[in-house]
């Protein structure tokens, strides 16, 4: 079969493509080949690179999400204020190219003035899983790096709000004093859960509970595998007791990586709330179709 579009999804650090027969996936590539790497006239020879096998002698529709469109994109596209659909028809930005071949337009973020906040390829899979879900009223949480919680309301984003708890746990993993403690492999579910209770009991003493783990290792001897784990608890148990508004008493709806929305489930769990997960590349695919065909 021969593709008769291409779905991007270009990250800050990875360039991810896939060539499509309407819905069905029929090859994939990738490359580190990120935003961050990249000055604007490297975006084409870059895409190019992992998709010129698949073009042919006309010219084929390239549907790009994420920071591809951010100002230090290819081409930076306006964010469309909330509330609003996740994607739009004709709400794409096409982008110039220099080969014939390719007809590139890039999806829109979304933004939120008050609190101020911004969103860029996770309202392509915020579509995506609205595409599978009739008639969805309740919350959708995007853990990540920047993980995201998003209110919908009769088909629309009404609010959302950003947590950098994965970009925190990696600095303080990696960067602060916690890290002599937390060398090595592992994991420790029991003490996953109690740094999540920590947080819920006393949500005013994390910077405390975060440096005990640094005491405990030296004092108590406590694991590596059980403190990375605490660290984790500690820091997502944060942000839900931040994000109580959205998820409590609504349906929520994970979308993300199998391993760390599991993390996100159990916490909520604990706290007596069931979730659907959705797995996020399948909800790329399915928002970035949903964007070409308006």
């Amino acid at each position: 079969m021969t593709p008769d579009w291409i779905a991007v999804d270009w990250g800050t650090s990875n360039l991810r493509v896939w060539a499509m027969q309407g819905d069905q996936v029929l090859a994939h590539s990738a490359s580190d080949e990120g935003m961050s790497k990249l000055a604007a006239q490297d975006f084409e020879p870059a895409l190019l690179r992992l998709i010129a096998g698949w073009l042919g002698a006309g010219v084929m529709p390239v549907i790009a999400c994420g920071m591809v469109g951010s100002r230090q994109g290819w081409r930076e596209v306006p964010y469309r204020a909330v509330p609003c659909a996740p994607v739009q028809a004709g709400a794409l930005a096409a982008v110039a190219t220099l080969d014939p071949r390719i007809s590139v337009q890039i999806v829109a973020g979304l933004k939120q003035s008050a609190p101020a906040d911004v969103m860029r390829g996770e309202e392509t899979q915020i579509a995506g899983a609205l595409a599978g879900l009739s008639g969805f009223d309740g919350v959708f949480c995007l853990p990540g790096t920047h993980s995201k919680w998003v209110g919908i309301a009769q088909g629309q984003v009404a609010g959302f709000r950003s947590f950098i708890t994965g970009e925190l746990f990696a600095l303080l993993a990696e960067h602060s004093v916690l890290r002599h403690g937390l060398s090595g492999e592992g994991w420790d579910d029991a003490g996953f859960e109690q740094g999540v209770t920590e947080a819920f009991a006393a949500p005013l003493a994390g910077t405390a509970a975060l440096f005990g783990l640094r005491a405990e290792g030296l004092l108590t001897g406590l694991a590596s595998a059980a403190a990375r784990a605490r660290l984790s608890g500690l820091l997502i148990g944060a942000e839900l007791v931040s994000a109580r508004d959205f998820w409590a008493n609504r349906p929520v709806v994970l979308i993300g990586a199998k391993a760390l929305s599991g993390l996100y489930a159990q916490a909520l769990g604990l706290q007596g709330i069931d979730c659907q997960s959705f797995d996020a590349t399948a909800c790329t695919l399915a928002g970035l179709s949903a964007a070409r065909l308006g």
